[in-house]
């Protein structure tokens, strides 16, 4: 993939954080991650806002089935880790 380099400021403080996080991928690879991850929350809300124009906005019942579904999920996914670290230990 093309790159081109390109100068930004950044705030001092907010610097040195990113520099301790980026450890080993560099402090490039880390920017470009954190700036595809904010485009993809912007597509996100973009989206939100059409469905909301043409479907009104999500209800309270609504709100709460896809938090409870959201809760679900993570158990799922808990409980799947659980069993692959278990079954890591086994291996070892």
């Amino acid at each position: 993939m093309a790159t081109k380099k390109v100068t930004v400021t950044i705030p001092e403080d907010l610097l040195e954080e990113i520099r301790g996080e980026a450890a080993e991928r560099g402090l490039s690879a880390y920017i470009a991650d954190a700036l595809r991850l904010k485009q993809d929350r912007d597509r996100l809300r973009e989206l939100a806002d059409w469905l909301q124009e043409e479907h009104g906005p999500v209800t309270d019942e609504e709100h709460a089935a896809a938090l409870a579904e959201l809760e679900d999920l993570d158990a799922e996914h808990e409980q799947r880790r659980r069993v692959h670290s278990s079954h890591a230990g086994e291996a070892a």
